[in-house]
């Protein structure tokens, strides 16, 4: 992947960072606790958001090379990764 697509995510990932900040401000402004939820609940949607950018980046990067590379060792270990990954995402 291009720098391009990492400023991308590291923009999004400010942008999940600012609405964060907003939702810790609601908090001590004593709003209401469906706003807040509701504002909690797009901050995880971004961050799905920028997770599956993330995946993509390292499937079309790390991933790649490793198959490129024909080194069956590298190939395992990146594939091990993934399926570590996505069994800590079950829990």
């Amino acid at each position: 992947m291009s720098a391009t697509d990492g400023s991308r995510i590291v923009n999004r990932l400010r942008r999940i960072e600012g609405q964060v900040r907003g939702v810790a401000q609601m908090i001590e402004d004593d709003r209401y606790c469906i706003d807040v939820l509701n504002q909690v609940q797009a901050i995880k949607a971004a961050l799905g958001r920028a997770e599956s950018e993330i995946l993509k980046r390292h499937a079309a990067c790390c991933v790649a090379e490793a198959i490129a590379s024909g080194d069956a060792d590298e190939q395992k270990q990146k594939f091990g990764e993934l399926v570590d990954l996505f069994e800590k995402a079950k829990r």
